[in-house]
């Protein structure tokens, strides 16, 4: 079994020795490696539906683990019990929907040392979450694969200071761990968000919300990767820059 880039960069994240819950286990692959390296001691593998929990059945017996992983339908974090998880890693979805599970879960996230996330979108949503339910972000980082660029964060309990609107969308420059992928992801997302404000104004949509929401998203990232550039703009600086529109 071979962990994809993603996976073992979420594995890496987990802290030695701590029990862990991975919702949303899908295959089980991530709790299996763990275990196998004996980083772990337990994990208990949790997904809401039936295929993906027999694939990583199917996985933790042939692997000689299921002493060790426990497999639980689960949505979310409700079959969850306090104090049964030090690590809760929850990956592969939208921002959206893991804003939902945390919101639900209030009953375990008190007594878990760490939270391990890896949203696919609106990755924003997660940070203002934690930041507004006193979790610090301890560190991000981003994985570049087959050509998509996945970004996660390790959380622990404590006080985090109000977020920026850029540190919301890409998170705090000083603890990211790979900041010469975050900015290839910028200069991506950049040149694609030109293209798309591009063909709105040939379309003569400029004005569009849509169109305004585009503009204020460039600014951001424009403004993160001055940061990245050693330039020394305030915050009054990025006020001015994005007033009067959203951001992405």
């Amino acid at each position: 079994m071979q962990l994809s880039r993603r996976m073992q960069r979420l594995a890496s994240l987990v802290t030695e020795g701590n029990r862990l819950a991975d919702v949303g286990t899908d295959h089980g692959y991530v709790p299996i490696a763990l275990v196998r390296e004996r980083k772990i001691p337990s994990a208990v593998a949790m997904d809401v539906n039936k295929g993906p929990l027999a694939r990583a059945e199917e996985h933790i017996r042939e692997a000689g683990l299921s002493t060790y992983i426990r497999l639980r339908r689960s949505d979310g974090l409700q079959e969850l019990q306090a104090g049964e998880a030090d690590t809760i890693l929850i990956a592969g979805m939208g921002g959206m929907l893991m804003v939902r599970i945390l919101e639900e879960g209030g009953h375990c996230l008190d007594m878990a040392e760490e939270l391990i996330l890896q949203p696919q979108s609106d990755i924003y949503m997660v940070r203002r979450w934690l930041s507004e339910h006193r979790f610090q972000i301890l560190l991000e980082d981003i994985v570049e694969e087959d050509g998509k660029y996945y970004p996660m964060l390790k959380a622990v309990h404590g006080q985090e200071r109000e977020l920026t609107e850029p540190e919301l969308y890409y998170g705090k420059r000083e603890i990211q761990n790979s900041p010469q992928i975050l900015r290839r992801c910028l200069q991506a997302r950049l040149s694609e968000n030109r293209k798309i404000l591009g063909i709105l104004k040939q379309s003569q949509k400029e004005k569009t919300r849509r169109a305004c929401e585009i503009e204020s998203s460039i600014k951001i990232i424009n403004f993160v990767l001055a940061e990245f550039q050693g330039s020394e703009k305030s915050p009054d600086f990025f006020e001015e820059q994005t007033k009067g529109g959203n951001s992405l």
